[in-house]
């Protein structure tokens, strides 16, 4: 057995059985060992895009994505979807091959640092120096990715460890690192606090964010918000942990969220902040729920934990064992019907403006509004990067059941079609849409060659308004209206680059009847492109 088989055979003991790739030289002994397993490759078409299907494949599956590229421009062609996939703590296995050992430091062909390259976006690296170290190495890289704060961790293997032969292959039962040992049981004493704070709280409100859902705790949450009918509301990347019709639900929170979310989490006595950050994209001004608030703040890992804001009591564990601790003690929660009829009434009196759409165009708001409700009760969305990530989180209505996806950490345009590419090869009986602009769409438009190749009838809508339109917004306000490099009108047209990759196509405008296109768009059992044309103009944010 070389290196090569053995790598093979250290992903089939993780059963792993399918990854994401583009081969080049450096890592051609790997994908020759491959091509004799049963488990599936698929060619992505530029090597981003491996990282981003890894991440959809994660994110549905459960289970780490793996992606596997060749050395210099591969490997750093990579490192854009390694970053999105930290900033979202997305289990993933980064494999890259490297130039022949002996080579290494001496600028030649295809070489590239790419260990210490990706150090800040990954939660670990290896470059493997010796063939016997791979079943250990590798053992070690699917504890690390899919354990405590969930991550990337890449490994770097040169040619000549690929082609060397292993003395024995026996690959590890167990692991067990001196140096990292994430907790999984929260702190009882800690739990305690948390129960006393709960007790005697009278504004008490939850901020859900994307830790939730890589714990699978979202049941949990719902049942213990539900318990001491606490309100909710949700980071971007807490999306659809309590659904949008919950009376205890109040919206995402942050600049782009809604007014009525912030000003729950601004009038409470009492924040759990639930597998959130308190980055500043969602809580932009700390300060404003640490006065007179008492914070718990609830997170796997702890260097998260007082980072951005000093929590009144810290609770490091994993969210799914921390709330079915909590949902089996008794707690004796006060009345919250005052605060909670406070925080509707605010809601109502608050409603989302938006601008007046020409009536030439599609309103997002509606569109996306009957989308969802059109949307099969456990389908995945995928939202891009810009104005329609935004116009997603405010009108696209999610059921239980239902997954929505983005970047959220790294904001990266050109996430949405790979990543649903990868969400419906996990999942290939669950109904997958991706969203984008035009802008994102050109940014990734090449990956319908391997729907294509890959026979996969994925959904994808464009919203083309012929700008950036996030940056245009950006500069309406900022710049008054003072426009640059944010123009992207004319090609391609959408109709033709369908017809190119042998896709169905759509189109709506403001004379369309939606409830009938969305139907056709949704039961049709081929690959479609659907144009959504909008308004310029349009805003985000009313």
């Amino acid at each position: 057995m070389i290196g090569a088989d053995a790598i093979v055979e250290c992903l089939k003991k993780e059963n792993v059985e399918i990854l994401f790739g583009y081969p080049g030289v450096a890592i051609a002994p790997f994908f020759n060992s491959l091509a004799s397993s049963d488990i599936k490759s698929v060619l992505i078409r530029t090597e981003q895009n491996a990282a981003h299907c890894a991440s959809g494949y994660a994110r549905i599956s459960g289970k780490p994505g793996v992606c596997v590229v060749t050395s210099g421009p591969g490997a750093t062609n990579l490192i854009t979807g390694i970053a999105t996939a930290f900033a979202d703590s997305i289990p993933l296995i980064a494999i890259t091959g490297q130039v022949n050992s002996s080579m290494i430091g001496s600028d030649v062909f295809q070489e590239a640092d790419i260990t210490g390259a990706v150090e800040s976006f990954v939660k670990y690296s290896y470059l493997v120096r010796n063939v016997n170290d791979i079943p250990k190495i590798f053992k070690e890289a699917f504890y690390i990715a899919n354990s405590g704060r969930k991550g990337p961790v890449l490994i770097d293997i040169p040619i000549d460890i690929q082609q060397a032969q292993i003395s024995k292959f026996a690959y590890p039962d167990t692991v067990n690192m001196r140096t990292y040992k994430p907790t999984v049981d929260g702190n009882m004493a800690q739990i305690k606090k948390l129960v006393k704070e709960v007790e005697k709280s009278k504004k008490p409100v939850m901020c859900v964010g994307g830790g939730v859902h890589l714990s699978d705790a979202a049941k949990q949450i719902r049942e213990f918000a539900d318990k001491c009918q606490i309100p909710v509301v949700s980071t971007m990347m807490g999306l659809g942990t309590i659904t949008n019709d919950s009376p205890l639900y109040f919206g995402m929170v942050g600049n782009n969220g809604r007014a009525y979310a912030n000003k729950a989490l601004k009038d409470s006595d009492l924040v759990l902040m639930v597998g959130a950050r308190v980055a500043d994209r969602a809580v932009n001004r700390p300060e404003l729920i640490t006065d007179n608030t008492v914070l718990i703040h609830i997170d796997v890992d702890p260097a998260e934990i007082g980072k951005n804001v000093g929590p009144t009591i810290p609770l490091v564990g994993d969210l799914k064992h921390i709330f079915t601790k909590l949902n089996t003690i008794d707690i004796n929660a006060g009345d919250h019907k005052e605060w909670i009829e406070f925080l509707t009434q605010y809601k109502e009196e608050h409603p989302d403006h938006r601008p007046e759409i020409a009536k030439e165009f599609v309103d997002p708001k509606e569109f996306l509004g009957k989308l969802a409700k059109a949307m099969e009760d456990d389908g995945v969305f995928v939202a891009d990067v810009g104005q329609n990530q935004i116009w997603a989180t405010a009108f696209f209505r999610i059921k239980e059941h239902q997954r929505f996806m983005t970047s959220g950490g790294m904001g990266t345009m050109g996430y949405a079609i790979p990543a649903a590419l990868g969400a419906k090869l996990a999942d290939s009986k669950r109904q997958v849409v991706a969203s984008c602009g035009d802008g994102g769409f050109q940014m990734s438009m090449m990956e319908l060659a391997t729907m294509a190749q890959q026979d996969v009838p994925l959904k994808i809508i464009v919203f083309r308004n012929n700008y950036l339109g996030m940056v245009r917004e950006y500069q309406h306000y900022s710049y008054k209206d003072r426009y640059a490099m944010v123009d992207i009108a004319g090609k391609p047209d959408l109709d033709m680059i369908a017809k190119a990759y042998g896709m169905d196509y759509q189109v709506i405008d403001g004379s369309s009847d939606i409830d009938k296109e969305i139907g056709l768009f949704l039961k049709n059992k081929h690959a479609v492109l659907l144009e959504v044309l909008t308004d310029p103009m349009d805003l985000a944010k009313g």
